[in-house]
């Protein structure tokens, strides 16, 4: 293939720009962009003010992905829309690159890896974070069983502060018929990627939500899980909009030790055996594992543009037949991850995991008929969130 690869851009709202500008800028010297959509007049005059002549505009998705003009789309409209688009982007053919989250439900995002599997198109999601050095780090000391089989891990992302003026920016923000939820959709579909692609899958989940704790919002902003995993450990999993001087960490236990992830660093203390081995030989009452702590070296993120290291990947996949770092269908785990903390919160009861999409999708649509979002006073400003993602 020697020609660029086309790609349409779907939503034009602020990640919709930040791939239109990287892209029309030439960052990536194997693709081009090609065309724009958005149905809202603002989007299509920002368009026309920033980005060169040659870029279609579009105000209907069906249309661009009709149009020929592309081989390609990124899906960045609101998280309700993703699946849709998706599909509907596969049936005409186009590769897709959705941003995260996969979706709002498991039930729609599971229609969409469906029709993923069908095709014969490159399918990619859009999680950045783990181009991070930092996180291939952690991934890889895991996968390679320095901390032995896992015990426990601890996961605590307090460090998404959010004001009620951030709220109140727009009515769709915050609200069941939106966004889906708060904290769990909006800020934390990363955390969930990562905590699933460090550690798995747990089986069941214990949530309490706090809907509206620390804000006037109907979704949650205050979450504290715990979850089982399948050979016996345990996990918690702990964020919120609502504390200042937050904390993001992760602790992975296991029989060789703790990994600590934190800022850019990693902290290994690692015990001089088997800590289950020990336990069961020593012929000392007190005595407790030899133990050392470990600096891990960890690289600089050398590219500076997460986003467009995933695009650079999702590109040779197309071109090269290159394997993804993050393919699409791996999506549905941070979504059934979401799900089951909520449908536990509403039944106050375990959920398992994978989550009973049909009983999830029957309440998630009873929070919308009941929303009060249709009051909510929205402040009509636009708000810089360059940084935020």
């Amino acid at each position: 293939m020697t020609n660029k690869t086309r790609i349409g851009v779907i939503g034009v709202g602020n990640m919709g720009r930040e791939h239109a500008r990287y892209l029309a800028a030439g960052d990536l010297p194997d693709a081009t962009l090609a065309a724009i959509a958005d149905p809202g007049a603002p989007a299509l005059d920002w368009a026309s003010e920033n980005l060169p002549d040659t870029v279609e505009r579009f105000d209907d998705a069906e249309a661009l992905m009709a149009s020929g003009k592309v081989d390609a789309v990124i899906v960045a409209a609101p998280h309700y829309f993703h699946p849709p688009l998706a599909i509907a982007a596969l049936k005409h053919g186009l590769h897709v690159l959705v941003e995260k989250p996969a979706g709002v439900y498991v039930k729609q995002v599971r229609e969409m890896n469906e029709a993923a599997a069908k095709s014969d198109r490159v399918f990619g999601i859009m999680f950045n974070q783990r181009t991070r050095p930092l996180h291939q780090k952690m991934r890889e000391l895991i996968a390679a069983g320095e901390v032995g089989e896992i015990r426990r891990t601890q996961y605590v992302i307090t460090n998404w502060f959010r004001s009620q003026y951030y709220y109140d920016s727009g009515g769709w923000r915050a609200t069941w018929a939106g966004e889906g939820g708060g904290v769990l959709v909006n800020q934390c579909p990363h955390n969930l990627d990562l905590w699933q692609w460090f550690c798995g899958m747990p089986t069941r989940v214990r949530a309490f939500c706090g809907f509206g704790r620390h804000h006037d919002i109907e979704v949650e902003d205050d979450v504290s899980a715990y979850v089982e995993y399948k050979n016996g450990a345990t996990g918690t999993f702990v964020t919120t909009t609502g504390e200042a001087a937050g904390q993001n960490y992760l602790n992975v236990i296991g029989d060789r030790g703790r990994l600590q992830m934190e800022g850019n660093s990693i902290t290994f203390w690692r015990t001089s055996g088997s800590v289950r081995e020990f336990t069961q030989t020593t012929d000392q009452a007190f005595a407790s594992p030899e133990t050392w702590r470990c600096e891990i070296p960890v690289e600089k993120n050398a590219d500076g543009n997460e986003h467009r290291a995933i695009t650079r990947g999702f590109v040779a996949a197309i071109r090269d037949g290159k394997p993804l770092l993050a393919s699409g269908d791996e999506g549905i785990n941070g979504v059934q991850l979401a799900n089951a903390m909520l449908l536990s919160a509403w039944t106050d009861d375990w959920a398992s995991i994978p989550t009973p999409e049909e009983k999830y999708y029957e309440l998630l649509q009873e929070k919308i008929r009941t929303s009060a979002a249709n009051k909510k006073t929205v402040t009509g400003k636009t708000l810089d969130l360059t940084g935020t993602y």
